[in-house]
């Protein structure tokens, strides 16, 4: 048993306390996770590890809030990060539990609002959005229900090629390379050529009416 002499608040980070036995610095901790502590209580070796488990939980779960407030991430982002800090496996799991729990982390509206985005700023096809979400860790389940929902690649295609065909009809292009060119951007924006092929008249046609 050791006994608590001294609490201290430290110096260069408020959000923390020293912990001092029988004279000495033991251990530092969580200002939240103080709790009951009190100067004279008697601490046994296995109340010393269940406090400094509880502060690793708490150090985790404040890395985590902190990657948290840039940007909305998935469970898999977070688990990376805080490998990154080298938090013990341990502790990650119960801190993506905690995070869930509170609504802080939720993959399928992670990946909902990520297509979201790319529907409204730069569409993109069921291809490139399944490789984009599976780098950001979504599972496969995850990914299919939300481009279920929330994908409709014939008329993305649409909105993502108008602007480029414009541009292309400046350049007052033959049909055949204006319709090389135009596929070749549609497939690196992840439409299959299935998607393509249909569009790529109609967007000759209404170019071409324009520039007439």
């Amino acid at each position: 048993m050791k006994k608590i002499t001294a609490i201290k608040s430290q110096r260069r980070n408020l959000e923390r306390v020293s912990v001092f036995l029988d004279g000495e610095f033991e251990f530092g901790i969580a200002r939240v996770l103080v709790g009951s502590l009190r100067v004279g209580q008697m601490l046994a070796e296995d109340q010393i590890a269940a406090l400094r488990a509880d502060d690793e939980l708490e150090s985790a779960y404040l890395k985590a809030i902190n990657f948290l407030s840039y940007r909305s991430r998935s469970s898999a982002e977070i688990r990376k990060n805080l490998r990154k800090h080298e938090i013990s496996e341990l502790c990650i799991e119960p801190t993506i539990e905690r995070l869930e729990k509170l609504g802080f982390v939720n993959d399928k509206e992670f990946a909902e609002t990520w297509v979201e985005n790319r529907n409204t700023f730069r569409p993109r096809g069921k291809r490139a959005l399944t490789y984009e979400l599976r780098q950001k860790g979504i599972t496969n389940k995850v990914i299919e229900s939300t481009l279920e929902e929330m994908v409709n690649e014939e008329e993305l295609v649409y909105r993502a090629g108008i602007k480029k065909a414009k541009k292309l009809a400046r350049r007052n292009l033959e049909w055949q390379d204006f319709r090389k060119k135009l596929a070749a951007f549609l497939a690196r924006r992840g439409f299959n050529y299935g998607v393509i092929s249909p569009v790529l008249s109609q967007l000759w046609d209404e170019v071409r009416e324009e520039e007439e």
